[in-house]
């Protein structure tokens, strides 16, 4: 069995499945893909609930998702996760979408529904991070003050319309080009999947109001990359930090990033990616297998990948 699979090994099922004796039906998507964590923690499940299936890294080009939906449809898969940099050309490629997916503007997840063979897009990562904030901090994400760093990408994107959709009183949108953040915030004020209270705030990162901004926040949320490679500088002054604050970085490995170390050393509550990751993982395998919710099964898949 290989590490990872391409689209060619997709061509039939004796090259797909060639030395296992049980069938692929899920995956996982992206470029590159070998790092991801999915297998561990969906494999887990599986093999705890007997079900006789694997899931497998698949490797695809941008511009190749179509064919990846077609080619697994007709060898019988049941779904998908969709990782960087495949989340909006996912999203094209799907006959519906969840509200999720409609409101995040992006799908991580898709189901192949085999009675009219339609594709369903999905998106767990907003409702991921909330189960991991209630989780790590004993407090409703709905109920604070949030300021993300890293409007951008897909998962600040799904974050910051989380945050939205719940209410939050106040989020701030922190991006580098401030051009993003404004267009993620009159996007989800003009958004009519649903209607908010919450007060939104797009900053750049060089704003000079961006330190009262952090003061004034009771949850910090790094959505950037900054932190996975040990050279990187923080994506916000440490003098924006306090002890009050709860600090939430999206990136899990390392398990603790420059910015989770330096409010750890000023006294603040700080926890990392790995629980969004189970928790969108788990919303992922409730959509395909309903009945089914493996939490604890799918961690400790998940820490022995780690």
């Amino acid at each position: 069995m290989k590490d990872v699979y391409q689209i060619s090994d997709l061509n039939d099922r004796a090259i797909l499945d060639k030395g296992s004796d049980k069938l692929a039906r899920l995956a996982v998507i992206g470029n590159p893909v070998a790092h991801s964590a999915s297998p561990a923690m969906h494999q887990a499940a599986l093999d705890a609930r007997g079900m006789d299936m694997r899931y497998i890294r698949l490797e695809v080009q941008p511009g190749e998702v179509a064919k990846a939906f077609k080619r697994m449809k007709e060898l019988g898969f049941i779904g998908c996760n969709i990782t960087v940099p495949h989340k909006l050309e996912a999203k094209e490629c799907c006959d519906t979408l969840s509200e999720d997916a409609r409101a995040v503007g992006v799908v991580n997840t898709v189901s192949f529904i085999s009675n009219d063979a339609s594709i369903t897009g999905h998106n767990t990562d907003g409702s991921g991070l909330a189960r991991a904030i209630h989780e790590d901090f004993n407090t409703q994400l709905e109920d604070l003050r949030v300021m993300i760093v890293g409007v951008g990408g897909g998962a600040g994107k799904a974050i910051a319309t989380q945050c939205y959709r719940l209410g939050c009183p106040r989020v701030w949108l922190v991006n580098r080009t401030i051009e993003k953040a404004q267009t993620l915030a009159n996007h989800l004020r003009a958004s009519g999947e649903f209607s908010s209270q919450s007060k939104l705030q797009a900053m750049s990162t060089s704003d000079s109001l961006l330190d009262d901004a952090a003061k004034q926040s009771d949850l910090i949320i790094n959505a950037t990359s900054l932190g996975m490679k040990p050279e990187d500088p923080l994506p916000i002054h440490p003098t924006m930090l306090l002890s009050k604050h709860m600090v939430y970085d999206a990136i899990y490995k390392p398990a603790e990033t420059a910015l989770l170390k330096e409010a750890k050393n000023l006294g603040a509550e700080t926890s990392n990616g790995l629980s969004m990751l189970l928790h969108q993982g788990v919303l992922a395998f409730k959509y395909w297998f309903p009945r089914e919710l493996p939490t604890t099964e799918m961690y400790e898949g998940l820490k022995s990948s780690l």
